[in-house]
């Protein structure tokens, strides 16, 4: 009998090992904290993240350094996990951070046509389900809810309201589409980023030893990028950014960098949020579903 208890435990203790090694070195999992990429990914279900997609994130960088295993580059389009760049607590080690699940669409050297509110506005590897705000009087409210629950459109709340009271809702490619389809000439649909479209600019996402020229409107960002990331003081002044003491046009990257989009533009926990995402906070690319309630969404793939 006490022969028997001691091969349990050496199972047991084999089947926590391999577990361990798994997560840290193959796979690891989580579930989707909100609402910010539906449709393509709903909040509560689990997902499986490869961790060699873009080379192995080597335990510990906080400890010993940034080394990857067979590092490759992230890909404009895909669904990317990754830690917390702009914490709470900066002083937190980046493996025990938070983390986020976001689609990448601007890669290291990229230039983003981005407008105020840091929405881009041309990129086209948004997937079907990456959705828009569209604003409609209040006036037409009634014809909306007709609409909606014609084309079985469910659980779509307004999201907020314009200053001359306009409502606003969010709708992925596929619900414009329908909703279009059946409001025909009969509703007033404006995008809102039409609105936005005289304040657009473009934004360099940094590549290592590129140098990114400064502008006004994006001062303050790489000034954020350059103290929280590349470790140097840095401050603006006016329209100026200064490092080091030093005012400059131009300032030239150490490390790769990503920007980072959510699905549903109501949701802020991507690049608007915290800005470029550094190469070392990179996990891995979301794989397939393993935890969902939904029909038919067990082991599907993410794209």
């Amino acid at each position: 009998m006490h022969a028997n208890w001691k091969t349990v435990l050496k199972g047991a203790a084999g089947c926590i090992l391999a577990v361990i090694l798994v997560k840290a070195f193959l796979v690891t999992s989580c579930f989707i904290p909100s609402s910010g990429m539906e449709n393509t990914l709903y909040q509560g279900e689990g997902v499986l993240i490869s961790k060699w997609s873009y080379g192995l994130r080597m335990p510990f960088p906080s400890v010993f350094g940034y080394h990857r295993i067979g590092s490759c580059e992230v890909e404009e389009g895909d669904i990317v996990l990754f830690n917390d760049p702009n914490p709470a607590n900066p002083d937190k080690r980046i493996e025990g951070r938070e983390v986020f699940i976001s689609r990448c669409i601007g890669t290291a050297g990229d230039t983003l046509l981005l407008n105020k509110e840091l929405i881009d506005t041309e990129n086209e590897v948004w997937s079907p389900d990456n959705k828009a705000l569209y604003v409609y009087p209040a006036a037409q409210e009634d014809a909306v809810q007709a609409i909606l629950e014609a084309v079985e459109i469910h659980d779509n709340l307004l999201v907020g309201y314009t200053e001359d009271g306009g409502f606003i809702r969010s709708f992925s490619r596929y619900e414009w589409y329908l909703v279009s389809q059946k409001a025909g000439k009969g509703i007033t649909f404006t995008p809102l980023n039409a609105k936005l479209a005289d304040e657009v600019h473009p934004y360099v996402v940094p590549r290592k030893n590129m140098s990114v020229t400064v502008y006004p409107w994006n001062v303050v960002l790489l000034c954020n990028t350059i103290v929280s990331h590349e470790g140097k003081q840095a401050m603006v002044k006016g329209d100026t950014l200064w490092v080091e003491g030093k005012p400059v046009r131009s300032y030239t990257f150490t490390k790769n960098y990503y920007w980072m989009a959510s699905n549903d533009p109501v949701n802020l926990s991507d690049s608007r949020l915290f800005g470029f995402v550094p190469e070392e906070y990179i996990i891995g690319k979301a794989w397939r579903i393993w935890f969902t309630v939904r029909k038919g969404r067990f082991m599907q793939r993410v794209e």
